[in-house]
């Protein structure tokens, strides 16, 4: 589920970062090359797949739950973001986001210790940076 996400998601993303009017934006100073973004979405759908997998198989349907609403927030940043072209929108989304997925890292982590839960982390941690750059996308433009 986690590569149809990604899947929907870069056909409302188009040129993405190397669109006009990525480019053109006042930008972070932190801002990775546009290469460093699809490395690190294939190495969340990987890492977060085998989280999610393994939630699967111990039934656990409390992190299941909050799955759902992180794929929607997932997948609808790229139109809000690319699409509309609505960065304080897309803010929003991303905040969301990481919420539920801190929230099943956390639960994860509570029922069964670090085990798995450290493979939610790459994607928690790309979050940080994403919102900081929309953050700063939004204020500075």
């Amino acid at each position: 589920m986690n590569f149809v996400g990604l899947a929907i998601g870069q056909v409302w993303t188009g040129d993405g970062v190397s669109s006009d009017w990525y480019t053109l934006l006042n930008q972070a100073p932190w801002t990775p090359p546009g290469w460093v973004f699809g490395l690190a979405w294939t190495t969340i759908a990987i890492t977060f797949s085998l989280l999610m997998t393994s939630f699967y198989l111990k039934n656990s349907t409390k992190s299941l739950r909050l799955f759902f609403p992180a794929l929607i927030l997932n997948i609808s940043w790229n139109p809000i973001f690319f699409g509309l072209q609505w960065v304080w929108t897309g803010l929003v989304v991303l905040i969301l986001l990481s919420y539920f997925i801190y929230a099943i890292i956390d639960c994860n982590r509570k029922m069964y210790g670090w085990k798995y839960a450290w493979l939610g982390l790459p994607y928690f941690i790309w979050l940080m940076v994403a919102t900081s750059l929309d953050m700063y996308i939004s204020v500075m433009n």
